[in-house]
């Protein structure tokens, strides 16, 4: 069989039942954090992989934290199927209608914690590496399934990762998040960034005895709508949209306050997107621009960008990106371009390791991190067949 006979054998040879078996015992499996973390999904797929041929390894991140790594093949020039174990967390349980770790089946779905992020698209890029195993046995480049830690964090997991020297040597990586199976070149970048404001604590009878912090930072935040409208004038991308300056947190004193007592200090949270082509270095000092112009007499403040993920964009000539499309047409699935509004695994593997990454998932885009979160059954089938194929089109001689 040439190539593309090979690609669309690996398709067929997706076990749909067994898709759903293990996409259910992954929901089953709670991992997020703080709480039961990712070890024991961890364990469970190292067992699962190792039985199935695999050569896995368990990388130590941090306490009960690891990611697993599971390779069939070892020579250079693969592919990457990446996807994370963590999950976040299932919040009020009066909120959900199916409990989010029974897995349950409704209407060609299965609900739960994690079903859509990303324990759905994790199965499928397992099930797609096992097909590829049948078709292709031990191929002579290397096909690696990254499963790491605390996606829904700091990243630490890929950081890891990449750090450890695990992404060399491939020619791409797909990241397996729910983008309803759409070829998504494209990712916001994002600035995590607390701006701390320092002031006097007085009696708010005696304000004058004192310097409140509060009308700095009230106005550095209303100074920060009018530095969003230039970003949004100087940039909207096709597939991402406009880029967002967002405040998230707003904290004054100490506890819940007060009434009596003005504060010495105040901590505003920002949640910044932006898209390719705007450099975070600019934007970082228009930021302290605009703090240095909202603060009062007695009143300072300090800026810290504690996490900086670049936007990234996959020219479409890639071989990687080829290959899915030449995937999507043996399988005679749509070629539907799109954007990731937020960060990913993918944007280090993209960043800090060069690798061209396509995110690439079942599952719906605003779906995570609700309540009665789901999977479609026949979305994830089509996505692991897909990733069989390509895993094929990147492999195969």
């Amino acid at each position: 069989m040439d190539k593309q006979q090979l690609a669309q054998s690996a398709a067929q040879a997706v076990d749909a039942d067994e898709l759903v078996r293990l996409t259910q015992a992954l929901v089953r499996i709670a991992s997020y954090y703080p709480g039961p973390g990712e070890q024991p999904v961890v364990d469970f797929l190292e067992a699962y992989l190792r039985g199935r041929g695999f050569k896995t390894t368990v990388q130590a991140v941090a306490p009960g934290r690891p990611n697993l790594i599971a390779d069939l093949g070892q020579g250079a020039g693969g592919l990457i199927l990446e996807g994370h174990t963590d999950v976040v967390t299932h919040g009020s349980l009066d909120q959900w209608t199916i409990p989010p770790y029974e897995a349950r089946i409704v209407d060609g779905k299965i609900y739960g914690r994690g079903a859509c992020d990303m324990k759905g698209g994790l199965a499928a890029a397992i099930c797609a590496a096992v097909a590829v195993q049948k078709v292709l046995g031990t191929p002579q480049k290397t096909l690696r399934l990254c499963l790491p830690c605390d996606e829904e964090g700091l990243m630490i997991g890929i950081k890891a990762f990449i750090r450890a020297g695990y992404a060399e040597g491939f020619a791409g990586a797909i990241v397996c998040e729910p983008e309803e199976n759409q070829v998504c070149l494209w990712q916001k970048g994002a600035m995590r960034v607390w701006v701390h404001f320092q002031g006097k604590m007085a009696h708010g009878a005696m304000p004058y005895a004192g310097a409140n912090p509060i009308p700095s930072a009230s106005r550095f935040v209303l100074e920060l709508g009018r530095l969003q409208a230039a970003l949004q004038a100087e940039s909207r991308h096709e597939y991402l949209g406009l880029p967002w300056i967002t405040p998230t947190v707003f904290q004054a004193g100490a506890g819940e306050g007060q009434f009596n007592v003005m504060p010495d200090r105040v901590r505003v949270g920002l949640d910044i997107r932006t898209n390719p082509g705007q450099d975070h270095r600019v934007l970082e000092a228009r930021l302290r621009r605009a703090l240095d112009e909202s603060l009062e007499a007695g009143i300072s403040a300090r800026l810290e960008v504690f996490e900086d993920r670049p936007a990234t964009e996959t020219p479409r000539e890639a071989a990687l990106v080829q290959a899915v499309e030449q995937g999507l047409r043996l399988l005679q699935m749509p070629i539907r371009y799109g954007g990731v509004p937020g960060a990913t695994d993918g944007t280090f593997l993209r960043a800090w390791a060069g690798l061209p990454i396509v995110t690439l998932g079942p599952g719906g885009k605003t779906t995570p991190h609700q309540a009665d979160e789901y999977i479609q059954i026949e979305e994830m089938l089509a996505a692991a067949r897909l990733y069989a194929a390509v895993g094929v089109l990147m492999l195969a001689e």
